[in-house]
């Protein structure tokens, strides 16, 4: 396979985290623990955190771009036990908001008014959000001033609406969006909205940060929530959705689903749409998966720690025609699992990893970094789960030995040098690779890399219909203008 079109370039990359404690007991693990049970609702309220301990959680800081994620290797874990002194929600790629700015902007962007927020809450907010650069005049006027409290009771109480809860104090609702249609239940509204509302906040810090003239033709959503109702489960576009609301105008757009590895398949697909001249730019988005908050809270309570999966991550990223200073896309080196490949780990391994390359007429050891699942181990490690990154690393140390470009004694030291520490929170599609594009961008524009390497891996047995693997990898590369010329010299 030989491609010989113009070269597409990431431009931009923000990355979102909403901290959403109250929301976890709607995860789908949590919720089914609490219908089992209902006494978890107290154990989980009780072991969640606060919006400065988010904030200040050594991984939320690697995700936004304040701190390196080969940094966290010199912090004590659990990780959650040494928060950074000083840390800031605002990072070089993107931000941590708090709950309450974020239900508000969820609200300003249902056009159907099925999320309702009381007047109080409102008010709480309006301050932050009046100084927010994501939050505008329009959205305060779509946001109006809330829903009173005895409509709000009488919504829960007689129409099934979905109450929303600070502790135990009601401060909104979610209605049902047909009365009878189970694809369109209240709980199922909610995840759809916050997967568009955190993807919002993620395309507007994108469009804010390229100036809101930024002409983006196509966005393509790469989230795991699927938007439909009875008729066609997911066949809604949630993409176009997002870009209605965050001053894309002249966009159009439509829903990638891969799973995992969706965000692969977007950019990959993304550059090709740029490198054919179709479209000057394509925004990659995905919001926060709901379903997957608290996921894996049981660990957490067994080891008396703080619950982590309290976040909705989001993603924007902007690709472009070639700049001269903006990372390329190497559409000429992109790694594709196919159905013949096999779905062992060194079998996916070589179809993502050494094909590329060789193509590329490179060694394993000739790319600065890899990118691969990046789920954080404090997460994972005490529900059993294990280290994903390390265990990924260590099969790509394992196919250099092979190779003979490094020996077995070395395989500590290049999992060291290649890899890093997870520090992504554990919703499929975000944590796969691409919360590293704003740390990669940032090291082959200054000169400390030229090529970086994401692969990420998926399942495709969700819906049984298949018990095959997926994946998909792409290779950044340092813009050779720069070389020549120099970012001031363009």
């Amino acid at each position: 396979m030989t491609y010989t079109g113009s070269q597409p370039c990431l431009k931009s990359v923000k990355l979102c985290l909403s901290h959403v404690p109250h929301l976890v007991r709607y995860g789908s693990k949590p919720q089914r623990e609490i219908d089992a049970r209902p006494e978890v609702l107290d154990e989980i309220l009780q072991a969640t955190r606060s919006f400065e301990d988010a904030a200040a959680y050594p991984p939320h800081q690697a995700f936004i771009g304040n701190l390196k994620p080969e940094d966290l290797g010199g912090i004590a874990r659990p990780w959650h036990s040494t928060p950074l002194v000083g840390a800031s929600p605002m990072g070089p790629d993107g931000l941590i908001v708090e709950e309450g700015p974020l239900l508000c902007l969820t609200a300003a962007t249902d056009p159907f008014n099925l999320l309702r927020l009381d007047p109080e809450y409102i008010g709480r907010h309006r301050e932050a959000l009046s100084s927010a650069e994501w939050f505008t005049e329009n959205d305060f006027d779509a946001l109006g001033d809330g829903t009173p409290q005895e409509t709000l009771n009488e919504l829960v109480k007689s129409r099934g609406a979905l109450p929303l809860l600070e502790r135990d104090g009601l401060i909104g609702c979610v209605e049902n969006g047909h009365s009878e249609d189970s694809s369109l239940g209240a709980e199922i509204v909610l995840e759809n909205l916050m997967a568009k509302s955190s993807a919002v906040l993620a395309l507007r810090l994108l469009s804010g940060a390229e100036g809101r003239d930024t002409d983006i033709d196509y966005v393509m959503g790469c989230g795991e929530e699927a938007v439909g109702d009875r008729y066609q489960r997911g066949g809604g576009n949630l993409a176009k959705a997002v870009a209605e609301h965050s001053w894309c105008s002249n966009a159009t757009g439509s829903d990638i689903k891969a799973f995992c590895c969706a965000p692969n398949h977007a950019i990959v697909i993304g550059a090709a749409l740029v490198a054919s001249g179709l479209y000057k730019n394509v925004a990659v988005i995905g919001g926060g998966s709901l379903a997957k908050l608290g996921m894996k809270f049981q660990g957490h309570l067994r080891n008396e720690m703080p619950i982590l999966e309290d976040v909705l991550a989001s993603v924007a990223v902007l690709i472009g025609e070639d700049d001269g200073f903006s990372p390329i896309i190497d559409l000429g080196s992109v790694g594709r699992h196919t159905v013949a490949a096999g779905s062992s780990p060194q079998a996916i391994a070589e179809a993502l990893i050494l094909e590329p390359l060789t193509r590329k007429g490179l060694g394993i050891l000739d790319v600065d970094r890899y990118a691969t699942e990046l789920h954080n181990p404090d997460i994972t490690e005490p529900q059993g789960s294990g280290n994903t990154p390390l265990a990924n690393y260590r099969v790509l140390a394992s196919l250099a030995v092979q190779r003979k470009e490094i020996s077995r004694e070395e395989i500590p030291d290049f999992v060291g040098r290649f890899g890093m520490p997870g520090f992504s929170p554990t919703q499929g599609h975000i944590a796969s690779a691409i919360p590293f594009l704003g740390h990669a961008c940032r090291s082959l524009t200054s000169g400390e890399a030229n090529h970086t390497m994401f692969y990420a891996k998926g399942s495709l047995f969700l819906g049984r219909m298949t018990e095959m693997s997926d994946g998909m990898s792409f290779i950044l590369s340092r813009n050779n203008s720069i070389r020549t010329f120099g970012p001031e010299g363009l």
